[in-house]
């Protein structure tokens, strides 16, 4: 994988959802019937790709965000939100029919539960612009339910898919808790990097042994399997090589927003032309970081702060990743500011 065919093209594209996510904490989590008391916390922004993008951006990449949202005024502070933290909003695409994006999150000590309200599946038809830009050298990073809804004048979601990754732009697809049905099988095969926690990959893999998984990946012209395993690290396929990182002992404020950080974190490694083990090394750090902080964006910080969080930690290869990721295009201050996560 040539993982700096991304630096020299255009900005990286992330498509998918952002959300005013409500937060509030409980002592436990109620069963049917049950009624439990819960404290309301500060609103935050979030949304999968949304803070993935938030991430990618502050450790100092260009970041290009796309979702489907109403004009009301949720959407006008979620939007203004990114634009803050460096995201830029141009190729927005609007429906005032659209409900208001928001989630509810629960916190029950160090786990939590996400509640999503159904926005639709409305398509997303991407103006001859957009399309253009598209079709660059670059990275796109989405999921399985936002990619299947990309449209132009004249092509449906695998046909956009075709022309972007003949184009030369790299999608990175984060298949989450969800992992994939079959029927999902021609959307996944369209992706360089895949991304999918150990809930997910159960669903989509079951007990395969790791050969069957590297000969499905080239049978796919899939680069990178990554499964996530939260605070016991990951596991990379990638050819006929398994890659091993492991997890960091860190005190845990909020897991929200975790995997996010680790897949922006890792477009953007991949994308400054860090070597695999680096790139992965820095997103599981990056994501360990996230976790200390609280709210959806916790992992929001300059590269500068990651790569001395790598170092307090004795991460191996942390003078790698300084090496390679250092020189991110940021001042001595940006690079070692503070995450600037807020309540809305």
């Amino acid at each position: 994988m040539n993982a700096r065919d991304g630096e020299t093209g255009s900005p990286a594209f992330f498509i998918g959802d952002v959300a005013l996510d409500e937060y509030y904490t409980a002592d436990r989590w109620p069963g049917l019937g049950d009624k439990v008391m819960v404290e309301p916390r500060p609103a935050q922004a979030g949304g999968m790709i949304a803070n993935a993008a938030s991430v990618h951006a502050a450790l100092g990449g260009a970041t290009e965000f796309i979702s489907l949202l109403n004009t009301g005024e949720i959407t006008q502070r979620l939007q203004a939100d990114l634009e803050a933290g460096g995201v830029r909003v141009g190729h927005m695409l609007f429906d005032a029919k659209m409900p208001d994006s928001k989630t509810m999150i629960v916190l029950v000590g160090d786990e939590h539960a996400v509640l999503i309200p159904e926005l639709g599946d409305a398509p997303m038809i991407l103006p001859d612009r957009t399309f253009r830009e598209l079709c660059q050298e670059g990275y796109l990073y989405s999921s399985i339910w936002r990619v299947k809804r990309l449209r132009t004048q004249g092509r449906d979601a695998l046909a956009v898919l075709d022309a972007i990754r003949t184009a030369g732009r790299r999608l990175i697809l984060d298949l989450d808790v969800d992992g994939f049905t079959e029927a999902d099988l021609p959307f996944v095969s369209h992706a360089h990097v895949v991304i999918v926690n150990d809930r997910g990959f159960r669903r989509s893999f079951d007990d395969r042994e790791p050969h069957v998984i590297q000969m499905w990946l080239q049978t796919r012209d899939i680069d990178m399997l990554v499964v996530t395993h939260g605070a016991d690290g990951l596991t990379a396929f990638v050819g006929n090589d398994q890659i091993e990182i492991a997890g960091l002992k860190v005190p845990v404020v909020d897991v929200t927003g975790a995997g996010d950080t680790f897949g922006g974190a890792l477009t953007f490694a991949l994308g400054r032309g860090a070597d695999l083990k680096t790139a992965l090394s820095f997103a599981n750090s990056a994501a360990a970081y996230a976790v200390t902080r609280f709210g959806p964006r916790g992992g929001v910080a300059p590269v500068g702060t990651v790569l001395d969080f790598m170092e307090t930690h004795d991460v191996p290869g942390h003078r790698a990743a300084r090496e390679q990721l250092e020189e991110s295009g940021l001042s001595d201050d940006d690079r070692h500011g503070q995450s600037s996560t807020k309540p809305l």
